[in-house]
């Protein structure tokens, strides 16, 4: 659980390993910046402060011990120059409210510093412990870390990590999706930055046509070699479907890059900007794509149903209709 990140240097971190953490430990971020020696408390979705070339120690926490709230993010004063920061869990100690790693730091307060190194490496937890007056920190456990590209890692979970950008039946809770992710971590949604002709034929097709189409609306997951192998043996990668990476726009203002899935298939001219499933028994597997009978002579921008169902499309700029999600001519 949790996570501590050391770079004392000018290295940039991945996005990819950015997000890995900030997903797998959502409760709290806590940056101890080394070029100025000082701590700041932030929601863990701001991870992208640290897409930087400055030295820090940072903490994303996974809550096990104590409750989530600011308060309970690392590091913890364990005097008025010193700081802890812990990941693993020290078991019989902390409550539903302080975290474990506070009553350490309150232990350590009370014992000489010659003491430290044998109370922590008690624990296999992994600890480091920082002096903001003297500009040092100490690592405890070191052999238990990880170090990749001058950085170091208190676990190795977050730094094999793939980010996806799904758009068709692999999106979360569709087909797909039960078959090959489940056991990802999902991001959450997205829309892609730039406009793809995205073709719904049965199957859907997006198009390395950047510029043409629509925004289209994609999932995020976070993935591993194993998986990613497994969803590029469905997708033909790279004979059929191809793997290429695009920026993402998580719509909270981040923009990340994710490896999405391109088909080489002729452009028919009508373009959507999302794929959905409905269930039904009346399909091979319990799921139609909404499409799946979509008549091969409408052209874009042209919806054919009755009283349609008009939604606004913010990124595009028009309307588009919510049952066969075609573009709607009519403009406001």
């Amino acid at each position: 659980m949790c996570i501590i990140i050391i770079k004392d240097n000018k290295k940039v971190i991945s996005t990819n390993t950015l997000v890995a953490s900030a997903s797998i430990n959502p409760h709290g971020l806590g940056v101890l910046w080394l070029d100025k020696w000082k701590v700041t408390y932030h929601d863990s979705n701001d991870f992208m402060i640290l897409k930087t070339e400055r030295p820090f120690i940072a903490h994303f926490r996974y809550a096990t011990v104590g409750a989530v709230n600011k308060a309970n993010c690392h590091p913890f004063n364990i005097n008025k120059n010193e700081v802890l920061f812990q990941n693993g869990t020290v078991w019989n100690l902390g409550s539903k409210k302080k975290t474990d790693t506070q009553h350490m730091a309150e232990i350590l307060s009370d014992i000489p510093k010659r003491r430290w190194a044998e109370v922590l490496e008690m624990s296999d937890c992994r600890f480091v412990t920082a002096n903001l007056k003297k500009k040092t920190y100490e690592i405890y456990n070191e052999a238990d870390w990880i170090t990749k590209n001058k950085i170091m890692y208190s676990k190795k979970n977050v730094l094999s990590k793939h980010l996806i950008a799904v758009y068709g039946t692999l999106k979360k809770d569709y087909s797909n999706y039960h078959n090959y992710l489940t056991q990802s971590k999902y991001v959450g949604p997205g829309i892609t930055m730039e406009k793809y002709p995205l073709l719904i034929e049965g199957l859907p097709y997006l198009l390395n046509k950047p510029g043409v189409g629509h925004y289209v609306d994609v999932d995020l997951f976070l993935v591993d070699d194993e998986t990613l192998e497994m969803i590029d043996g469905l997708e033909g990668h790279p004979g059929w479907y191809y793997r290429e990476k695009i920026d993402v726009d998580t719509k909270d203002g981040t923009v990340l890059s994710a490896s999405v899935y391109f088909n080489d298939k002729e452009d028919s001219g009508i373009h959507h900007k999302t794929y959905t499933q409905e269930y039904t028994s009346l399909s091979t597997f319990g799921w139609m794509g909404q499409d799946a009978d979509y008549a091969g002579n409408q052209e874009e921008y042209e919806c054919n149903c009755n009283e349609p169902e008009k939604v606004w499309d913010e990124w595009d700029n028009e309307f588009y209709c919510l049952d066969c999600m075609s573009t709607i001519k009519e403009k406001i």
